[in-house]
């Protein structure tokens, strides 16, 4: 284990908390200012506008933020993006530079106690520099130096089955590409990524009903729909742009539910700021109707629905389900109707959290509908019954016939910009047979067959010396994951750590006996090869790949490709390939063309991918076309869940706040939220707080517990606000330490990170 003293979990001091009242509108003026604020503060507002005239445009580069789609035809002249887009470019683009005069004059204990935001603010690396055995400080080292160290380190292992190869979102399809193939050419499918951690739950109950791992719908689905369902999500947030395809639904007469523990103010009113109308008028209402459900009420609130939609359907028989459709293209009906009349509708209700009243006028609402959509995200997928939830999504669309047909369909709302691309380009520890044969026939190699270790798997495999070398395509590894002390000290297990990033963060602090960051440009960067200048594609949320190409100078002439920092790994690691990795790093028309030979539906890519807004995927579930054994969807049978903790404890979920995206923090507040300049806080319901015999703004410490374990994390301040009775949130990564390695999500092993049982102590 590394024997430096360095701080695994941020810092547990205040900042300056300053309250104010909640919004109940998002973007708008307020969006503007904040984000030409980011802008000015880290690019200078000039270069900033250059940047953002090219971000998200047809021959620009895509978003390194949330892979919501761009609209098929015209994009905006104003800019296709929105605030935390301008905010994801800004902290990418930024000037500020971590040199290796950085590194010299800092440790990495003193930098680990700095605030995530602090680390995240210092800058673009501008070198690869490598952190050696029993030293505090990093020294530069040339790229030559630093492939040769990974080489040799691999060929020492035991087995390749010691090494773990992590990827996050943000990862081109080529680089992605490369790297599980480099991965099974060496031997291993330890190839865990940020999936893991957040839609893995979408992607097991997706495939396991309707035979595909993706959402089915289209942002033109979304404009016609009659009924959007928004559950477990905060789009103002989280997913900006998405607010305008809500509004459009609204303006053609749809309808929106939205479903969570917490009122949101971009569910609640979108103020377009590229409308001048909209901001006269303060914008447009959004939802219909706010069901405020207990943290993880969703499936008691849908088995509920279901219930009253049976006795309506029993009441008029033809009129409330699509029989035609169920008999046509679904098995199991029968037994998904008993499991339905068998539901304790009176438990149901009380396990929602929401009154009968409100829910019943919610299933008069879904009776009378034909053309329905359920989006979802990390509300849904992080508890422990996240699989059983999202396929009671799927048994409620099922029943109205709403898959397959325009403007209806399931919306599983990805986070990073290419996590979904990451998927499809064989980044998965449980690879498909078939497409590891076409790998081993295409390149002449051996692929390995079992499966590898999962996000939580790897962790555990570490902290248990199975491992001894862990690489990250990107990400952010230790903010991301659970367990924070855990899985710091299963990191510092390994041998050697090995980070390609751009900007610097724990993960880089918190390492292996020996350590290595590789620096690699950026999204908006140009990109110069052998053959000249190259472009990378993406897949969005809806499964369109397209083409992102950057067009600034980079941070540093040091800098490199993600593409060529697999490249010179994998050359110094084989040394008789028959894989030709220096014509994929000089011309990635070739990697696309090895794509092309070996996954399904990138079919003559090089060609389809000029198109100027790209191409759409094959999908199934889009064309009634289910990718499963009797080609038919799935009706499920999924138990009520009674969610209990001890007497006057609580079910904790973490959240980010509105100056954060993923593990990346851009400013101290929480602006929707009126919560200013501090992130050490708890939001509790003001009658828990009055009976709990606690005070508004008192500082309390956090005690979780699970199988007879318990973890604490030091000095929160109590914030009042509309959170559903018994339930409290906090922000991640601050209570990470919170949320046990071992609670994972049944089927889809990611870390339930929305259900923890906390006790609130003075």
């Amino acid at each position: 284990m590394s024997n430096r003293k360095v701080q695994i979990v941020p810092p547990e001091e205040f900042s300056n908390l300053k309250l104010t009242e909640r919004k109940e509108k998002a973007a708008g003026i307020p969006a503007l200012i904040s984000s030409m604020q980011h802008i000015s503060e880290e690019l200078g507002i000039w270069q900033g506008i250059k940047v953002l005239n090219k971000m998200n445009q047809k021959d620009g580069f895509d978003c390194p933020g949330c892979a919501w789609p761009d609209p098929d035809g015209k994009r905006s002249s104003l800019g296709e993006y929105c605030e935390n887009g301008v905010k994801a470019i800004a902290e990418e683009a930024t000037t500020k530079k971590v040199t290796p005069e950085f590194f010299k004059k800092h440790s990495v204990e003193e930098l680990s106690k700095w605030t995530d935001y602090a680390i995240g603010k210092a800058g673009r690396i501008t070198e690869p520099m490598y952190l050696k055995e029993n030293s505090s400080y990093y020294e530069p080292i040339s790229w030559e130096k630093a492939f040769e160290l990974i080489g040799n380190k691999l060929n020492s292992l035991s087995t390749p089955d010691e090494a773990v190869f992590y990827t996050s979102g943000r990862t081109s399809n080529e680089a992605a590409y490369m790297y599980q193939l480099f991965v099974r050419q060496l031997g291993t499918n330890n190839l865990p990524d940020c999936s893991n951690m957040c839609h893995e739950s979408s992607g097991t109950a997706l495939s396991e009903t309707l035979g595909i791992g993706k959402g089915s719908v289209t942002l033109e689905d979304l404009h016609i729909a009659e009924v959007i369902v928004v559950m477990g999500q905060n789009p103002g947030t989280n997913h900006p742009r998405m607010l305008s395809a809500l509004e459009k639904c609204k303006e053609n007469g749809g309808k929106i539910i939205t479903i969570n523990p917490i009122p949101e103010a971009g569910n609640n009113v979108f103020v377009d700021p590229q409308n001048p109308l909209s901001i006269i008028k303060g914008g447009e209402k959004i939802n219909d109707v706010y069901l405020q459900v207990k943290i993880n009420g969703d499936i008691a609130l849908l088995k509920a629905v279901l219930y009253l939609m049976l006795e309506a359907e029993t009441n008029h028989p033809g009129k409330v389900f699509d029989l035609d459709f169920i008999n046509n293209h679904c098995v199991n009906y029968d037994e998904f109707i008993t499991d339905i009349k068998n539901t304790d509708f009176n438990k149901a209700v009380a396990e929602s959290g929401i009154s009968e009243a409100e829910i019943r006028a919610f299933a008069e609402l879904l009776i009378e509908k034909k053309k329905i959509i359920v989006c979802w995200a990390m509300g849904l997928t992080q508890h422990k019954n996240a699989v059983n939830t999202i396929r009671e999504v799927v048994n409620l669309l099922l029943v109205k016939g709403s898959i397959g047909k325009p403007g209806a369909g399931t919306c599983p709302v990805r986070g990073h910009s290419n996590v979904q691309g990451d998927r499809t380009m064989g980044i998965w520890e449980k690879p498909n047979p078939e497409f590891l044969n076409k790998l081993e026939e295409h390149f002449s190699i051996n692929c390995p067959k079992e499966d590898g270790y999962d996000a939580v798997e790897a962790i555990k495999a570490m902290h248990e010396n199975k491992v001894r070398v862990f690489m990250a395509m990107g990400g952010n590894f230790i903010s991301a994951t659970p367990d924070s002390e855990y899985t710091g000290k299963a990191m510092q297990n390994c041998d050697l750590t090995i980070q390609v990033s751009t900007k610097l963060n724990r993960s880089h602090l918190v390492t292996g006996k020996e350590a290595l960051i590789l620096p690699c440009i950026s999204r908006s960067e140009t990109d110069i090869q052998a053959s000249g200048k190259q472009f990378i594609t993406v897949e969005n949320s809806m499964g369109i790949v397209h083409k992102s190409k950057g067009s600034f100078e980079p941070a540093s002439p040091h800098l490199q490709s993600e593409h060529a920092i697999i490249a010179g790994i994998a050359n110094a690691t084989f040394k008789n390939s028959p894989i030709n990795w220096t014509a994929m790093k000089e011309d990635y028309n070739v990697i696309r063309n090895h794509i092309a030979a070996t996954i399904s539906g990138f079919e003559n890519f090089n060609e389809k991918v000029q198109q100027p807004s790209g191409f759409y995927l094959p999908n199934g579930a889009r064309e009634r076309n289910f990718n499963l054994p009797d080609k038919k969807a799935k009706f499920t049978i999924n138990p009520l869940v009674e969610n209990k903790v001890a007497k006057g404890n609580f079910i904790m979920m973490t959240i980010r706040t509105h100056d954060q995206y993923n593990t990346t923090i851009y400013g101290m507040d929480d602006r929707y939220r009126g919560i200013l300049n501090e992130r050490r806080v708890i939001l509790m319901n003001k009658s828990d707080i009055e009976e709990s015999n606690l005070q508004a703004e008192q500082i309390v410490h956090l005690t979780s517990f699970f199988n007879g374990e318990e973890r604490v994390a030091h000095n929160f301040k109590i914030v009042p606000y509309n959170i559903a009775k018994g339930c409290v949130a906090t922000y991640f990564p601050e209570t990470n330490v919170l949320v046990p390695i071992d609670s994972v999500a049944d089927k889809s092993n990611t870390p339930v990170s929305k259900f923890i049982e906390v006790a609130i102590s003075r």
